[in-house]
């Protein structure tokens, strides 16, 4: 018997809410996993709260103010208890019916995330225009190996969260950011439904703060533990320039070039050089710096699975 923690961070949908949790309630029970359903209002305006506090059975967590889907999703999923953590939308455009598909998916490929994926869309053009240039750079710069990172309808052993805070818009790279810790990560078709009642959430600033924590991520996968490779790289580059520079203003100075006329190749010496020096330095902090982070964080570059130890005796 499976059991699952289902997360929903819901946000001004009144019109869904009820009926979500409906459908959830049914497919747990129909079949028989010990669940617990957890609602996180991340500041609703509307009758939302009010109708999530008649639901039974129900966690309902309100946040504050509104701190976005990432956050409502970190608080909900540290809310959970259980041993699968299923996360979904609150439109009701994910569909309930797919989580004991995607649950005997990972037990049987032993995965430990299994990310939903809507191959067939309900979504407007423009959304899913955007979506596909989202997933195509997000292809280019992360590589987590699945088509969909937009669907909100994925699976998490619980132990895959352990020291992991998220933020910003990272909710859509959370398989991205596993995988860097050496999780398994597999992809599941999922039914994807038209939105039936209330508003869209997304617009142009959420496209562009998950496109800033997409070069994040990348960053964190690429040089999180050696950032002096890149930034320290990058010094060497405008060195060599600046080297460069120095030697076509040492050669233009002894053919007789009167440097007052032209400023420019001594001025781009001195700032080429400058700035290699510079990127040099802050690799070197950089890297001091991540080496106190993983000294004192509770977060490490790697995520041990398990642990065998063979005896004698054995």
């Amino acid at each position: 018997m499976y059991r699952v923690s289902i997360v929903v961070p819901v946000y001004n949908e009144e019109g869904n809410v009820a009926e979500l949790h409906r459908e959830i309630k049914e497919i747990c029970v129909q079949n028989q996993y010990e669940y617990e359903i957890i609602f996180i209002d991340d500041g609703s305006t509307d009758q939302t709260g009010k109708i999530c506090k008649t639901l039974k059975p129900l966690r309902y967590i309100r946040m504050r103010r509104n701190s976005g889907q990432t956050a409502a999703m970190d608080a909900g999923i540290k809310a959970a208890k259980l041993d699968y953590i299923v996360t979904m939308d609150g439109d009701r455009q994910n569909d309930p019916a797919d989580i004991p598909g995607m649950l005997d998916y990972l037990v049987e490929k032993d995965y430990d995330v299994v990310s939903g994926w809507r191959k067939n869309r309900k979504d407007t053009f423009m959304k899913r225009f955007v979506s596909r240039g989202a997933n195509l750079l997000r292809y280019l710069l992360v590589h987590d190996g699945i088509h969909d990172s937009g669907c909100s309808l994925k699976i998490y052993r619980r132990e895959c969260f352990k020291g992991v805070n998220l933020y910003g818009e990272q909710h859509r790279f959370i398989p991205a950011i596993l995988k860097i810790k050496g999780f398994t990560v597999g992809e599941y078709v999922v039914h994807h439904r038209p939105r039936t009642s209330g508003k869209t959430k997304y617009n142009w600033k959420r496209t562009f703060k998950g496109f800033v924590d997409m070069i994040s991520v990348w960053f964190w996968n690429k040089y999180a533990t050696r950032p002096l490779h890149l930034l320290g790289g990058i010094g060497i580059v405008f060195l060599i320039l600046g080297g460069c520079c120095g030697i076509w203003s040492i050669v233009l100075f002894l053919e007789g070039y009167k440097m007052s006329r032209n400023l420019m190749p001594p001025m781009l010496t001195i700032f080429f050089v400058i700035i290699g020096i510079l990127m040099f330095v802050f690799g070197l902090m950089s890297e001091i710096l991540m080496k106190i982070y993983y000294g004192v964080h509770v977060d490490t570059s790697y995520s041990i699975r398990e642990v065998i130890e063979n005896t004698e005796t054995d």
